[in-house]
């Protein structure tokens, strides 16, 4: 009868089996794949922390620049702007002079999809162009999809100067 005993060397213990280095392996690629699923998740909850809270008044014109009863579209920055938004740190605003010293001002996005809608002045009408959404001028919804009336940003008049609140989360 023979038998022979596998004996290792030295060297041969000390070195991985191929049996370990794919588990090895496989436990470090999970470990990486739920670090990309769980970062997003991550940021999303501690955003609100992270980001700047405040509202800000940002002047969009002076006081005699609007006629009574019109509606102009107004450019503004945002509050919590970051180095890094570029063009994106400025949106647009749909103001009307009611009065002497009434302001409305309206969000330019649609409340459906976020669409930029358009002022005719003629129908006196805000009109989505994705999905057919109709505000009225007071930014109700009369027709399409819309959800919800245009969101309102508050109005004040300081020193002479006509002023909209932003804020880093849209006001709702």
């Amino acid at each position: 009868m023979n038998t022979t005993t596998n004996v290792r060397t030295p060297d041969e213990s000390l070195s991985p089996s191929r049996r370990q280095i794919v588990a090895g392996l496989s436990i470090l690629l999970g470990l990486t794949a739920s670090a990309l699923v769980a970062a997003p998740v991550v940021g999303f909850l501690f955003a609100p922390f992270i980001r700047p809270k405040e509202r800000l008044w940002r002047s969009v014109g002076r006081l005699n620049d609007f006629k009574i009863g019109e509606t102009v579209q107004v450019e503004i920055e945002k509050a919590g702007v970051l180095p890094w938004d570029g063009f994106l740190a400025k949106t647009s605003a749909w103001l009307r002079r009611k009065s002497d010293h009434e302001f409305v001002a309206y969000h330019i996005n649609c409340t459906h999809l976020g669409c930029p809608v358009r002022w005719e002045a003629t129908a006196e009408l805000f009109l989505c162009p994705c999905h057919g959404g109709v505000y009225n001028k007071d930014a109700y919804v009369v027709a399409g999809p819309p959800p919800r009336p245009l969101v309102q940003y508050p109005v004040r008049i300081h020193e002479g100067d006509v002023q909209l609140m932003t804020s880093p989360v849209p006001l709702v």
